[in-house]
């Protein structure tokens, strides 16, 4: 049974900074991209972030770029997004989620695309 599991999510102010690990079981995790997505109330889920398989690629959203980073570790079965700088607006559910298929560019930002997914940690940025 594959899980993803996300912590570190919680309340910050804005200019603070937080750390989501992301731990995957019951898959080969280096056979699989992973994305960040994160859903605000009333909004779609929208891609953060994403690190290709063997992590030589990464791709960000223009909203967060120079802010957020994300690494893998692939011996510890675990992604996780380094939040710098977080603003009100980033204020959301924070999703992990894997990505099996092969991608030219290493990464997929469609939500759709991907096959598993955590069941979330909250981020809470106050102004």
């Amino acid at each position: 049974q594959v899980q993803l599991v996300e912590s570190g999510g919680g309340l910050v102010q804005a200019g603070g900074s937080l750390r989501l690990p992301c731990a995957a079981s019951g898959l080969t995790f280096r056979r699989y991209a992973m994305g960040w997505f994160r859903q605000a109330p009333g909004k779609e889920r929208e891609f953060v972030a994403g690190i290709s398989r063997s992590g030589d690629s990464t791709y960000y959203a223009d909203s967060v770029k120079g802010r957020f980073t994300v690494s893998r570790d692939n011996a510890k079965n675990t992604v996780y997004l380094q939040m710098n700088s977080l603003k009100p607006e980033d204020t959301a559910g924070y999703y992990c989620a894997a990505d099996k298929h092969f991608r030219l560019r290493g990464v997929t930002t469609t939500p759709n695309e991907y096959d598993y997914w955590g069941q979330g940690t909250q981020v809470t940025v106050s102004s």
